[in-house]
């Protein structure tokens, strides 16, 4: 599965991180080349550090990832590779996205 851009959704890997509070899972994925990263847009007036105490969890597969988001109750997603691949897979509507840059951010939360 290719984007527009024709770079693969599915090669390289991602980070995902689950956290556990209030009985809610908490899933938090970000593309692998993004962990540690800022991302500032200066005209939307944004900064975003993609935090590896947050993010940094195991790298894994795309396949794998949307394996463990499949569980979520609460899921925070950044990079192409992974908000793609979801907007694909049902679980962000792609108007839901906000951009930093080029850069897409989303969230998730399955009301009880």
């Amino acid at each position: 599965m290719s984007n527009e851009t024709g770079f693969s959704l599915w090669s390289g890997f991602v980070y995902v991180k689950t956290h556990e509070s209030g009985g809610e899972v908490i899933v938090a994925i970000c593309d692998e080349e993004i962990l540690g990263t800022r991302l500032i847009d200066e005209k939307k007036g944004v900064a975003f550090y993609v935090d590896p105490y947050f993010y940094g969890g195991d790298k894994v597969s795309v396949e794998e990832a949307l394996r463990i988001l499949s569980r979520a109750s609460i899921a925070n997603l950044v990079g192409k590779r992974i908000v793609n691949v979801a907007i694909r897979h049902g679980f962000i509507h792609p108007e839901a996205v906000l951009y930093i840059n080029d850069t897409p951010h989303a969230q998730f939360m399955v009301l009880k």
